[in-house]
């Protein structure tokens, strides 16, 4: 091989090469790392928060944002920042030459977790204060997207009643067939039933609470057909029985049955 002139002149020009770039590398290195090249002197919110603290996000940028415009490990500021309160998500960006750009995504708040957290609107659980009135839901780990999935169906169902039962009660009026409280014809109210609380068991089985305190029994199937039959015949007959029913047991195929009835 020593005698192979072509070969020897192939290794050492690669040697060479390796030497000049290695060179070049601790060089540029060096340099991106030297405190004073490129400092970062301000960070940019590209929007101000709506419920993130900002003494909380000044805390942690303070304590994390170390060493110059290319070394800063933005990578441990986002994770840093996302475990603030009411912080979804983070994207960082470098802005030459000596900012940071930080956006936030918040959470927004749909319902009350187990009375011990929150659900946002993608169905997942976070931990935050929060003075909202806010439905509650309850069930196990790992089902809060499908509760805040039926949350919102049943919650359109419940504004479709609403809708049609204050449209059928304007009609009657007109026409003198009903006033506001009782008639001949029999009682029509204003309806405006919210969804209270959302429960689903570990059989999963579901329950619905209403603002008005009424509690609906769902059971495990045709969840939706139940609750249409409830929003049909409520504003003529349970309307008129409101605060006199606690629940109302819609686990039947063909009607219903109604619990707790207070006596007068």
């Amino acid at each position: 091989m020593w005698d192979n002139a072509p070969l020897l002149r192939t290794i050492a020009s690669a040697l060479t090469t390796f030497s000049v770039l290695a060179m070049l590398f601790g060089a540029t290195w060096y340099a991106v790392h030297l405190p004073g090249l490129l400092p970062l002197h301000s960070v940019r919110l590209s929007a101000a928060p709506q419920r993130i603290n900002a003494p909380d996000v000044l805390r942690v940028v303070r304590h994390e944002v170390q060493g110059n415009f290319f070394t800063v490990d933005i990578g441990r500021l986002r994770a840093s920042l996302e475990k603030l309160p009411w912080v979804r998500s983070v994207t960082i960006r470098r802005e030459f030459p000596d900012r940071l750009a930080v956006e936030f995504e918040e959470h927004r708040a749909v319902a009350r977790w187990n009375n011990s957290a929150l659900v946002n609107q993608q169905g997942e659980v976070f931990v935050a204060e929060s003075e909202q009135n806010l439905p509650g839901f309850i069930g196990q780990e790992g089902t809060s997207l499908e509760v805040m999935q039926h949350y919102a169906l049943f919650s359109q169902q419940l504004a479709q009643l609403n809708e049609s039962a204050v449209l059928d009660c304007s009609l009657h009026r007109e026409r003198g067939r009903v006033g506001v409280g009782d008639s001949v014809h029999g009682t029509c109210s204003d309806v405006n039933l919210q969804v209270a609380q959302l429960a689903l068991s570990p059989r999963h089985a579901w329950q619905l609470r209403l603002n008005n305190g009424l509690v609906l029994e769902l059971g495990r199937e045709d969840m939706q057909q139940r609750l249409a039959r409830f929003v049909a015949v409520y504003p003529y007959s349970l309307a008129a029985m409101q605060g006199a029913v606690k629940y109302v047991d819609l686990r039947y195929h063909n009607g219903f049955a109604v619990g707790g009835i207070i006596k007068s």
